[in-house]
């Protein structure tokens, strides 16, 4: 008689199966289509996770639904060591995303970013220069600051002041505060000598689009502000995961019990219950 539990991984690494052939057609479109260095980055992390999810999905379904004890170990083997792999992730990313936060600015209705706020793990990352240049590129192809002045195209100072600004926005795409700097557009503000010291980054601040404050700390500051964000909810969604993960290796795990189990009666008897 087929066991319920083979049955169900069965159906469960199937449903994976599926998942697996849109992710991988993704990452192959990404390496074919995509425009951008930003965008063609992610085509080998996305062909990886789709090859792996296909791999381990057919190991499964072989293995339970045709009762192959061999493969249904390698998937279970697998299996924990990713529930493992996703656990210690999802601590991780608690733990370097539990400093830091926007520092509110009296009379504006966006905050500013100090990049020392951060955990030192996020800082070395962004203050590689190595890994900075991808990231300004990045932005700079994204064009965020471009779709900022634009919303506020002859807009008065004081309706850009109350502007909930994001945190890319604030930190690359304006000086800070402390510069005193005349405004004339949300990307274009004249210097003056008044505040020009009061902050390391009024030095960096250029009013060529294609500078602006994307090399100042306030702009590294702002993305750890949205990498901070981002994998807060990541691992939230790790957590769902895992609990799911675990419900599967059990399953699995019962699976592997009734193939012995079948296997010792074959050789007991001679053939298949």
């Amino acid at each position: 008689m087929v066991r319920c539990s083979n049955n169900l991984v069965g159906i469960l690494n199937f449903l994976v199966f599926l998942l697996s052939i849109p992710i991988l057609a993704g990452g192959i479109w990404l390496s074919q289509k995509g425009s951008t260095e930003c965008e063609r980055f992610l085509d080998k992390p996305v062909i990886a996770l789709g090859v792996f999810l296909m791999v381990v999905a057919i190991a499964g379904l072989i293995g339970s639904c045709c009762r192959v004890t061999w493969l249904l170990w390698f998937y279970l083997f697998v299996m924990f060591l990713l529930i493992l792999l996703v656990f210690c992730i999802t601590v991780f990313a608690f733990v370097v995303t539990n400093k830091g936060a926007g520092e509110a600015i009296a009379g504006k209705g966006y905050k500013e970013y100090r990049l020392g706020d951060y955990s030192d793990w996020l800082q070395n990352r962004v203050n590689n220069g190595k890994n900075w240049d991808k990231i300004r590129s990045c932005l700079i192809e994204s064009k965020v600051c471009s779709k900022l002045e634009a919303k506020f195209i002859d807009v008065p100072v004081n309706n850009f002041y109350q502007e909930h600004l994001t945190a890319l926005q604030s930190g690359c795409c304006k000086p800070s505060d402390a510069c005193g700097f005349e405004y004339v557009n949300p990307t274009t503000w004249n210097k003056n000598t008044t505040g020009t010291l009061a902050h390391p980054d009024c030095q960096t601040w250029d009013n060529a689009k294609d500078r602006l404050c994307f090399d100042c700390e306030s702009c590294k500051a702002g993305l750890l502000d949205n990498v901070k964000s981002a994998w807060k909810k990541v691992a939230i969604v790790n957590i769902i995961f895992l609990v799911f993960l675990i419900i599967v290796y059990s399953v699995g795990c019962c699976a592997f019990r009734n193939n012995k189990r079948d296997d010792s009666y074959t050789r007991t008897y001679g053939y298949k219950p």
